[in-house]
């Protein structure tokens, strides 16, 4: 199994704050595992620490080919190329299109070839089911639209590992029920997913491997057999 997420004895710091201590998990490639645990437990800070928003202090971290210990500042985009990132609150910038928004992370990313940039914006709309919304404003859609949008952007560069932090927060069950659809149906087509959440129906309804953050520790859930 190609391993795409490895960390050993691991503390994440917030500040000097001791967030989580000696974290040691591994994914591999193809997996969906979801994040669990209360407000205030670290799902947060773990995550930022996985795409280099907050540095790992003490043991060791290794992310798609990367070295979160030794990881420079000059790194880090080329690291988030390789990561997908989905948000809570979508992030999308409001005084464009939905092509205008992708068109603007790809060209951040390097991307020069207009025709190979309208291509790749048509495939992910079409991953995520919203290829005829590409004209419209994020104020023109609904909240699960836009988070469909947000994850079409997360897999504009074809990433190695998408980290969803919260991805349904914001949405009612059923368009949660809608954006966990899309997020499965990527996994079925080989994309790995860190998904962090605090809604337990949908763990109950799509279940996975599980890793839960409790007291400074994560660890994984055995998830009782029915």
């Amino acid at each position: 199994m190609e391993q795409i997420l490895q960390l050993k004895n691991a503390s994440i710091f917030q500040g000097d704050n001791l967030v989580l201590n000696d974290v040691t998990l591994e994914m591999n490639k193809g997996e969906f595992v979801y994040l669990i645990g209360k407000t205030g437990t670290g799902k947060s800070s773990f995550m930022k620490t996985l795409y280099g928003d907050l540095q790992l202090q003490d043991g060791e971290g290794l992310i798609v080919g990367y070295n979160l210990k030794t990881l420079k500042d000059k790194d880090i985009p080329y690291l988030r190329r390789k990561l997908g990132i989905v948000f809570q609150d979508f992030k999308l910038l409001n005084d464009r299109t939905v092509i205008s928004n992708l068109e603007f992370v790809l060209k951040a990313t390097g991307w020069k070839d207009k025709e190979k940039i309208t291509t790749r914006i048509d495939t992910v709309l079409d991953k995520v089911g919203m290829k005829t919304k590409g004209f419209k404003f994020p104020h023109e859609l609904s909240g699960g639209e836009q988070q469909r949008i947000a994850i079409a952007r997360a897999l504009l560069n074809d990433p190695e590992l998408i980290l969803a932090d919260e991805p349904t927060g914001n949405l009612d069950p059923q368009t949660s029920i809608e954006v966990m659809e899309v997020l499965r149906d990527l996994n079925k087509k080989g994309h790995t997913i860190l998904m962090a959440t605090h809604d337990y129906a949908l763990l109950l309804k799509y279940p996975s491997k599980t890793l839960k953050c409790d007291e400074n520790k994560i660890y994984e859930v055995v998830q009782r057999k029915n």
